[in-house]
């Protein structure tokens, strides 16, 4: 059984901004109608909110255009991590 729908299907129209720190944020048109004065932010301050340079970001590195690491390195990692597993499990007796 299903249930009529109560609320109209027009949305109110929204726009989605990214901020320079990565964050998604959807805006309202009427929040958007007020125009904000961002400040200029320092160099260092820029560099701070780079997403790929974040503390709390571990492993992540932006790399320059063209030395970016290639997916095969990561299909080959996949293949030989698979392959050692089920070399490893091959040994193990009771397993049919």
């Amino acid at each position: 059984m299903t249930t009529p729908q109560t609320r109209s299907s027009k949305a109110a129209p929204t726009k989605i901004v990214t901020t320079s720190t990565g964050r998604i944020l959807r805006v309202s048109a009427d929040a958007e109608s007020v125009p904000a004065v961002p400040a200029a932010p320092t160099p260092a301050q820029a560099e701070a909110s780079d997403p790929a340079r974040r503390a709390d970001v571990l492993f992540r590195k932006r790399r320059d255009e063209g030395h970016e690491l290639s997916a095969w390195w990561m299909i080959g990692a996949f293949l030989a991590t698979s392959g050692l597993v089920i070399v490893l499990l091959s040994g193990v007796p009771g397993i049919a």
